[in-house]
């Protein structure tokens, strides 16, 4: 085939199509590894020894966010936030929660119950990582560590802080009942464990997940310690000491869907304690807005960094 005759094929219409869709996908692969090799991975110490496993990607120069998953996740729980154009001007911080990921995993049930050791995690990421006035986003569990670093190290430290779906107390009121889950969760039988872990997961969302993505989420609880699942549900909250004295702005985000948080009633709960929270509830959403309603989400976050940043 002579030249002219390749360069008319090229410009036949039924090519453009093709040489779109090959174009998107290498630019795809291009940001796919701008992003990978953006990503930093390394290993805080806490107080008590325990290696914590940190993540950052996004902008090194902007505001810091560090992001805290909930019970059975992992920093991979966020994928939606690191991997979002809108964030991606920020400095965005995951790690994995003692107990979970690739964090150490104690054998001692008072390494996950003493909520102060959960605090000095936080507070030994912030440290090493010499974020600056980050926003603090927490997930569930994640919300009750931000309230146990509030009250043992207050909120000089931070710029705001941003409850998705957050444990405020475990109590009745503020947590949905599922006394066969929790139970099996502590089962030393394998069967009766990992079904508990298949529930418990599903349970977070009130639209499900694609395969791919659920698997991966029910892996990350797979890996997460027995020990840990045990005793969690007798880990102290400082919410009074804590999200009570909190000076700062913020925002409390739950789904009107959550199957594992009441959600109005834990908004009722942190505003008796904190008369300044303000509150947002998406409608499609259950335990995970920030997952089930991505985009929504990840700009609230962005419009909350940006206005905290401008105190």
């Amino acid at each position: 085939m002579d030249r002219s005759a390749a360069l008319r094929l090229l410009l036949h219409p039924l090519w453009r199509p093709l040489c779109h869709l090959f174009a998107m996908a290498v630019m795809m692969a291009a940001v796919a590894t701008a992003h990978a090799a953006d990503t930093r991975q390394y290993t805080v110490t806490a107080p008590d020894g325990l290696p914590i496993a940190v993540q950052e990607s996004g902008n090194a120069d902007g505001p810091p966010i560090i992001f805290i998953h909930g019970l059975l996740g992992s920093r991979l729980s966020w994928d939606a936030q690191v991997d979002s154009p809108l964030l991606s001007r920020y400095r965005l911080i995951t790690f994995d929660l003692r107990g979970h990921g690739q964090s150490g995993k104690p054998a001692s049930a008072v390494a996950y119950t003493d909520g102060r050791r959960w605090a000095d995690d936080l507070q030994a990421v912030i440290a090493a990582t010499q974020a600056r006035q980050p926003v603090l986003v927490g997930w569930s569990l994640g919300a009750a560590v931000a309230s146990n670093y509030l009250a043992a190290y207050g909120d000089a430290g931070i710029a705001g802080a941003i409850y998705v779906g957050g444990v405020i107390e475990l109590t009745p009121t503020t947590i949905v009942s599922h006394p066969d889950v929790y139970r099996d969760l502590a089962s030393p039988d394998l069967r009766t464990w990992l079904d508990a872990q298949r529930t418990f997961v599903a349970l977070c969302f009130a639209t499900q997940l694609d395969p791919v993505t659920f698997q991966r989420l029910l892996a990350n609880a797979a890996i997460a310690s027995p020990v840990l699942q045990a005793a969690v549900p007798t880990m102290s909250i400082a919410a009074r000491d804590g999200l009570g004295r909190m000076t700062k702005p913020l925002l409390l985000i739950y789904g009107a869907q959550d199957a594992l948080v009441h959600a109005l009633p834990s908004i009722a709960r942190a505003r008796e304690l904190n008369p300044a929270a303000a509150s947002t509830v998406y409608a499609a959403s259950g335990h995970a807005p920030f997952v089930e309603e991505a985009e929504r989400f990840n700009r609230d976050v962005m419009e909350f960094v940006e206005a905290a940043q401008r105190r």
